[in-house]
């Protein structure tokens, strides 16, 4: 019985274990059977980051992006510019408008003193005195101006003139080197009233391409003979035929040669009490106004002393009237 028992167990094992291994064949078999379906149909996965369209449409969103970002840079680079521009240009015709008032001030409170100082010399009685030392007791009388004498003119002086001044330079191609350091030191300085009188087309070209003030004059032999061709000493004995035409329109003129070099604005050091003032290349009282100079020589006997009268100090080149 036992015997028997035994064997049944041991078949009914066997057949367990074989249907147990079947099964598992059978599962591993549907399992690659599914697989190389799913690898047939989905050779790149069904959730695959890699897919060409994904990665297309990746790259394309990151281009677009790219390209959007450096448009956006560049058009804000260049709108920063144009503000920079801007700002400058309005920084710049502030600081003129600065300038321009500070002069009109100054002038204002100068006129003030001066009106002051010409009441009280006019209500007392004044004697001559040493060489000198006489002022007159009406300076700088108001003109009434007469814009017919030049009306061109006129209208280019009420823009650049402060205060009924400027200065005025006369130049032809013969001195544009020293031209341009002329107007580049008035530049720096930040002296606003200044005009270039040109004595021919080429300086009136080289003028109005640096934004300098230019005026031109009207065709005048006698005058465009000289203006043309002449030097440096001939140009300079022009501007007394041409300061007439400023002073009849009623304003006070600084006639300068081309070859001063400004460090500061003379406005600001004239005392305008005097109808002209000139500069000198004297140094004293005496050397200043022109003097007998006397040369001794014993050898000569009674004819040792020789006198001659130094008159050329007073210097052209720089003159207020």
């Amino acid at each position: 019985m036992i015997g028997r028992r035994d064997g049944a167990l041991m078949r009914n094992s066997s057949s367990n274990q074989s249907l147990l291994k079947s099964r598992i064949a059978i599962a591993i078999a549907i399992g690659i059977f599914l697989g190389c379906i799913f690898a047939f149909f989905f050779p790149h996965g069904a959730f695959s980051s890699n897919s060409p369209h994904f990665n297309h449409h990746h790259l394309t969103r990151s281009i677009s992006q790219a390209v959007s970002t450096s448009c956006e840079s560049s058009d804000r680079l260049n709108m920063l510019k144009a503000e920079f521009v801007a700002v400058s240009d309005k920084n710049a015709e502030l600081k003129r408008q600065v300038n321009v008032l500070i002069e009109k001030l100054r002038l204002a409170e100068q006129g003030k003193d001066h009106a002051e100082k010409q009441v009280l010399v006019l209500g007392e009685p004044h004697k001559a005195g040493p060489f000198g030392t006489v002022q007159g007791l009406r300076t700088n009388p108001t003109i009434v101006p007469d814009d017919s004498v030049n009306p061109r003119l006129a209208k280019i002086l009420e823009k650049v003139a402060v205060g009924k001044e400027l200065i005025v330079a006369l130049a032809n191609s013969n001195v544009k080197d020293m031209l341009e350091v002329w107007f580049k030191s008035i530049q720096k300085v930040g002296i606003p009233n200044y005009l270039v009188v040109a004595l021919d087309d080429e300086i009136a070209r080289f003028c109005e391409s640096n934004d300098i003030p230019v005026y031109k004059r009207d065709p005048d032999k006698g005058i465009d003979s000289v203006g043309k061709t002449g030097g440096n000493h001939a140009v300079s004995g022009l501007k007394f035929h041409i300061l007439r035409e400023f002073l009849q329109l009623g304003y006070s003129v600084l006639l300068s040669d081309v070859d001063i070099v400004y460090l500061q604005n003379p406005f600001h050091y004239l005392y305008r009490d005097s109808d002209v003032e000139s500069m000198s290349d004297g140094h004293n009282n005496m050397t200043v106004y022109g003097y007998n100079d006397v040369f001794d020589e014993p050898a000569m006997g009674w004819a040792r002393y020789a006198h001659t009268m130094r008159i050329w100090v007073y210097n052209s080149g720089f003159f207020l009237h």
